[in-house]
C-alpha cells in the first residue's frame, strides 16, 4: 500500500514538474512568434489601378483590407506599418490640406505607425499644417507618426513657424513610439533618407544625420521600454530613405546602427522579394501603390529576431473588396468630384478619349534614352495650353521623367488615369510655368538631357516645339550633334545663341533647370530669364505660372486632360510611334564623332593628343638611349 502511494506521490510531483516546464514554453512560444505587416509608398491609391504591361488591376484599399484582415485572423497580434509617401499620387489627394483622406484611410484600416515621406511635403508648410491638423480634429482613428530627423526650425532658427510645431503636437507626432501587442514591445521609429530631402525642396523642415539620429532613437527607445516593462522591445525603422541594386541609404542604415531589428524601406519604391539582412537587420520593401501587403514572420530570440517566413501578397482583382473600407472610399470620391473637379468641369471617371495604343510604362520611361510618345502627348499638350491662355507663341515645351507618375492605359483614358499619370498637379509643383532662356542655354538643356541621364535617370527630358539627336558615344557634355527649333507647319528654325526663347515646364521641372550648372560641374548652364532677359531667381518662379482667362493658375493635369479632350473621342495617331523629335543613337564614325563638336571636345582631344605625343617622344627617347648605349658597348 505504501509503495502504491509513494508511486503515486511520485508521479503528482513528475507532472507538477511536467506542467512547469510545459506552461511557460507554449506562453514563451506565444509571445516570440509576432507579425508585421507593411507596406509603404502608397501615393493616395484608394482605387485599383490597371496594369500597365498587361490585363488584370493592383491595389485598392477595399481589396488591401481584406488581405489585412485575413493575416489578422491568423495572428490577431500583429502589427501594421508604413514607410512615408502615404499621399500625392491621385485625385484623393487633393483634399490632403482639408480632410487628411490618406491618414484617415489608414486609421480605419487598423494601422498602427507610418512615416513621413517626401511627398508629404508637396503642399507646403501650409498644406502639412492643415491635414495633421484635419486628421486630429477629425476624431477618427490615425495611425502614429513617427519622425526622428526631420522637424521645422526652433524658435529662434529662420523659418521657425508656431503653427507648424503646434499642427505637429496636435496631431502627436513623435520621434518614437512603444507598442504591445501579445505580450511582445515594439520600439517604432521614423527616419527621413538625403535623397528623400532633395526631393523635398520647400519642405521648410531640417535634416538631421539619419545615422546619428537613429543610433539616438534606438538607444531612447530601448532604455524606456526596459525600464518601463522589464523587456527588450523588437526595434522596426519606418525609413523613408530607400534601397536598390543591393545598395543604398537603408543599407548604410543598417550597416552604421546597431540595435535595429527590421527596416521597413520606403522611397524607392522597390520590390525586395526576399529580406535583405545587413548587420542583424533585415530590410524588407514591398513596392509601392499597394500592389503587395509585405507580410515579415519572425521569432525573437534574446534580444534580437530570426527569420520564420517573409511573403509579398499580392492585392489584385483576384481579391474581393472589403465593404465598409470601399464604402469610405467612394464617399471621398464624391467629396474630390463636388469639392475640386467641379471647379474644372470634370468627373472622376469621365472618359476623355479611346486610346488604341500601348504607351511607355513608368519604369520604361526612366530605363532607357529614347523620345516617348506618351512624353510627346504630355509636351503637346503643355505647349497647346499656354500658347491658348497667353496669346504667346511656345518655342519649346519640356516635361521630364522625374515628374511622369504613370501611363495612359489601352481603351477609355479617364480624367482620374490622366491625373495619376501627371500627379503632381496639385500646389506648386504641379503648375506650368512660362520663362525665356536664350538659344545657349536652350541646347545646354538639351545637352543635359543627353549627357546627364545616365547619371541621373530623372533628368531625362522631353520636349515639344524642338528636334536633335545625339549620339551616345561622343564625349560627355557634346553628345548632340544636332538641334533645331520646330514650327506647327514642320519648318526647321536654327537655335541663336543670344536670343530670347520662350519655354515652359512644370514648377518642378523650372526648378530642376537651375541646378543644372551643379549637375554639370559648371559646364552647363540654363538661366531663367523674364521677358527683358533678367535672370529669375528659383524662388521667384512662382511668380511665372500660367493662368487662365479666370486667373486660376494653369495644371499639368488640366492641360493634358484638356488636350486629349479636344481629341473628338479617339487618341490622334500621330501618337502611334515615336515622330523623330528626339533621337538617339551610337556610332564610332569620326565624322558622327566629331559633326558640331564644341569646345570641350576640342580640349579634350587637345589633351589626348598631348598625351600621345608625350608618350611617343618618351618612347623615342628611351629608345634612341637603349641603341646609344648598345653601340657604345659595341666600339668599347
Amino acid at each position: 500500500m505504501r509503495s502504491i502511494q509513494r508511486l503515486l506521490a511520485l508521479a503528482l510531483v513528475l507532472v507538477t514538474l511536467l506542467s512547469l516546464c510545459v506552461i511557460p514554453s507554449a506562453a514563451e512560444t506565444a509571445e516570440d512568434e509576432i507579425t508585421i505587416l507593411f507596406t509603404h509608398d502608397l501615393h493616395s491609391h484608394l482605387l485599383p489601378a490597371a496594369n500597365e504591361t498587361g490585363g488584370g488591376e493592383y491595389g485598392g484599399y477595399a481589396r488591401l483590407m481584406t488581405v489585412i484582415k485575413e493575416q489578422k485572423a491568423k495572428d490577431p497580434d500583429a502589427i501594421l506599418v508604413d514607410g512615408g509617401d502615404f499621399a500625392m499620387g491621385s485625385l484623393f489627394q487633393t483634399a490632403y490640406p482639408t480632410s487628411a483622406i490618406e491618414l484617415r484611410m489608414m486609421g480605419a484600416m487598423g494601422y498602427d505607425a507610418t512615416t513621413f515621406g517626401n511627398h508629404e511635403y508637396d503642399y507646403l508648410q501650409s498644406g502639412l499644417i492643415g491635414m495633421l491638423n484635419a486628421a486630429a480634429d477629425s476624431g477618427d482613428p490615425v495611425p502614429t507618426i513617427v519622425n526622428a530627423n526631420y522637424w521645422p526650425p526652433k524658435e529662434g532658427q529662420e523659418g521657425y513657424s508656431e503653427a507648424m510645431w503646434d499642427a505637429l503636437a496636435n496631431y502627436g507626432v513623435k520621434k518614437y513610439t512603444i507598442l504591445e501587442r501579445g505580450g511582445v514591445y515594439y520600439v517604432l521609429f521614423g527616419i527621413f533618407g538625403f535623397d528623400a530631402d532633395d526631393c523635398a525642396p520647400n519642405s521648410g523642415m531640417i535634416l538631421e544625420d539619419p545615422i546619428e539620429t537613429a543610433k539616438a532613437a534606438v538607444a531612447a527607445g530601448v532604455a524606456e521600454c526596459e525600464a518601463e516593462y522589464g523587456v527588450h522591445p523588437v526595434v522596426v525603422c519606418l525609413s523613408h530613405s530607400g534601397t536598390s541594386g543591393g545598395k543604398g541609404e537603408d543599407y548604410e542604415l543598417a550597416e552604421a546602427v546597431e540595435g535595429i531589428d527590421v527596416i521597413v524601406s520606403g522611397h524607392s519604391h522597390t520590390t525586395l522579394r526576399e529580406p535583405v539582412e545587413v548587420n542583424g537587420t533585415l530590410i524588407v520593401s514591398a513596392a509601392e501603390y499597394g500592389r503587395y501587403l509585405g507580410v515579415l514572420k519572425l521569432k525573437k530570440s534574446g534580444n534580437g529576431v530570426t527569420l520564420k517566413s517573409y511573403e509579398l501578397i499580392p492585392i489584385d482583382e483576384n481579391v474581393a473588396e472589403d465593404p465598409a473600407i470601399a464604402a469610405m472610399v467612394e464617399g471621398f470620391k464624391a467629396d474630390v468630384e463636388a469639392d475640386y473637379l467641379s471647379k474644372y468641369g470634370y468627373t472622376f471617371d469621365q472618359v476623355l478619349v479611346s486610346n488604341p495604343y500601348t504607351f511607355d510604362t513608368v519604369d520604361e520611361v526612366y530605363a532607357t534614352q529614347h523620345e516617348s510618345t506618351l512624353c510627346n502627348i504630355f509636351s503637346d499638350a503643355y505647349k497647346r495650353a499656354v500658347e491658348q491662355a497667353t496669346g504667346k507663341k511656345v518655342a519649346v515645351a519640356i516635361t521630364a521623367a522625374g515628374v511622369i507618375r504613370g501611363s495612359l492605359p489601352v481603351g477609355n483614358v479617364t480624367v482620374s488615369d490622366v491625373f495619376n499619370a501627371a500627379s503632381l498637379g496639385v500646389g506648386t509643383e504641379g503648375e506650368l510655368i512660362g520663362i525665356y532662356v536664350t538659344g545657349k542655354d536652350l541646347k545646354n538643356a538639351i545637352e543635359l538631357d543627353a549627357s546627364v541621364q545616365p547619371l541621373m535617370r530623372s533628368a531625362q527630358l522631353f520636349m515639344s516645339g524642338a528636334v536633335y539627336s545625339f549620339n551616345r558615344n561622343r564625349m560627355i557634355f557634346n553628345k548632340v550633334d544636332y538641334a533645331m527649333l520646330q514650327n506647327e507647319d514642320g519648318t526647321l528654325e536654327k537655335i541663336e545663341n543670344d536670343k530670347l526663347y520662350f519655354i515652359v515646364a512644370g514648377m518642378y521641372m523650372g526648378q530642376m533647370l537651375g541646378s543644372v550648372e551643379e549637375t554639370s560641374m559648371g559646364i552647363l548652364t540654363v538661366t531663367p530669364r523674364d521677358e527683358s532677359g533678367n535672370p529669375i531667381a528659383v524662388e521667384d518662379l512662382v511668380n511665372y505660372v500660367v493662368k487662365d482667362e479666370n486667373g486660376n493658375p494653369l495644371k499639368e493635369w488640366y492641360a493634358i486632360a484638356d488636350y486629349l479632350d479636344s481629341m473628338e473621342g479617339e487618341l490622334d495617331s500621330r501618337y502611334a510611334r515615336p515622330d523623330g523629335r528626339k533621337v538617339v543613337y551610337k556610332s564610332l564614325n569620326p565624322v558622327k564623332l566629331l559633326r558640331n563638336a564644341n569646345i570641350f571636345t576640342y580640349i579634350v582631344l587637345v589633351l589626348i593628343v598631348g598625351i600621345i605625343t608625350a608618350v611617343v617622344f618618351i618612347v623615342r627617347t628611351v629608345v634612341r638611349r637603349v641603341k646609344r648605349k648598345k653601340a657604345a658597348k659595341a666600339t668599347a
